[in-house]
């Protein structure tokens, strides 16, 4: 049986906060232990080993080592049954595998320092913590989105909007809209921002997709990838109604940067191998030889090219040949940089100005001067 009750909304932004009273009726919540690893009130735990938290199980788990091992991070783990490891690249550094609302949790009570997690989780269990702070809010992996659903047969089979929905004249005080999720902190608070007041949250075991079906929810808010999932148990996403667009990100604690020796360091190394890779992923190097009377002139017909621009423009340089006793450059070297998806037009458009013996070579790293994301994290930190 769901107990409810009505309670003021609470919202908070980085900048801003305002407290709302509105007639939403959100599940009565379980008082949370004030302790958490020993450690309470977000202090700084006495130890000098820097942590890593790392997801310890499922897809997102294994898609984390496998970056980590593609920036050659690799995590050493003696034993796969231990919950601690260490990436030998990175002194002083101890990987703890906890579950991804366990990592952010830690980070707030100060017995992690850094740790990898979707957005949605720290979304839903950093609740806009200002100790929280985003590394890097794109590696690529793990992406899905938050997202209301609702039938698609019975009342709800001409509703596909949440404008719509919010109008339905079924939804009251005594009969509200009943939505299943385990997101409890950003499903009522996306509700308010939208205007649905008359709503309750209740979590459900197993499958929220079945929900619907067997009568314990009118919606569920849950974590979509393709939605097959949805369309199978004859649910639908409707317009406006994605809470948020999430994948993996790197963040830290804001206390430990500035407080705890070392990890500051450790986290500008991370954010360049991390940056260096994740920009260098379908990116190839293409390498030819050109006939020309100068490397200007080469440039000049490269460049005359739209997809042989490269990240700066070409590299040119000569190929001495030795003819008749006498060094010469006839030919031309010519070093740039294409993307996966441009990468054949390129080669014809390079054979079309007269390139020849076009290698190619997949690139591993594109190491900037320096990584924007860094700048952003020193100014953030007042650094």
């Amino acid at each position: 049986m769901l107990t409810t009750m009505t309670l003021p909304l609470h919202v908070s932004v980085r900048s801003r906060s305002w407290c709302c009273y509105a007639s939403l009726s959100v599940p009565q919540p379980q008082a949370e232990p004030q302790l958490l690893n020993g450690n309470s009130g977000g202090r700084l735990a006495d130890r000098k080993e820097i942590r890593l938290g790392l997801p310890s199980k499922g897809r997102m788990s294994a898609d984390t080592l496998e970056l980590l091992k593609n920036c050659q991070l690799s995590v050493k783990q003696v034993n796969p049954r231990q919950y601690v490891a260490e990436i030998p690249q990175l002194s002083n550094l101890e990987v703890w595998f906890q579950r991804p609302k366990d990592i952010v949790r830690k980070l707030l009570s100060g017995d992690l320092d850094l740790g990898i997690v979707g957005l949605d989780t720290l979304s839903e269990y950093g609740q806009s913590s200002e100790d929280l702070i985003t590394v890097h809010e794109a590696l690529e992996y793990g992406d899905c989105r938050l997202s209301l659903a609702i039938p698609q047969y019975g009342i709800f089979e001409n509703v596909n909007s949440l404008e719509e929905l919010a109008k339905m004249p079924q939804w009251t005080e005594e009969r509200p809209l009943r939505v299943a999720t385990g997101f409890t902190y950003l499903g009522p608070k996306f509700m308010k921002e939208n205007g649905l007041k008359h709503v309750t949250f209740s979590t459900a075991d197993g499958a929220l997709e079945a929900a619907p079906a067997m009568g314990i929810a009118d919606a569920i808010l849950d974590l979509v990838s393709s939605g097959t999932t949805l369309r199978e148990n004859n649910l639908k996403e409707i317009k406006g109604g994605v809470v948020l667009e999430s994948q993996a990100v790197l963040i830290a604690s804001r206390k430990s940067m500035i407080q705890r020796k070392g990890v500051l360091e450790t986290t500008h190394e991370m954010l360049e191998r991390l940056e260096a890779h994740l920009r260098a992923i379908g990116q190839f190097t293409v390498t030819a030889n050109m006939r020309g009377s100068s490397a200007e002139e080469v440039a000049e017909r490269i460049l005359s090219q739209p997809s042989l621009m490269g990240l700066q423009g070409p590299t040119v340089s000569p190929v001495f040949c030795k003819h008749d006793g006498k060094v010469t450059a006839d030919y031309y070297a010519i070093v740039i940089c294409v993307p996966k998806k441009a990468l054949y037009k390129s080669i014809q458009q390079l054979r079309a100005i007269g390139g020849s013996g076009v290698l190619i070579s997949p690139l591993t790293y594109i190491f900037d001067e320096e990584t924007p994301r860094w700048r952003q994290l020193l100014s953030e930190l007042g650094l």
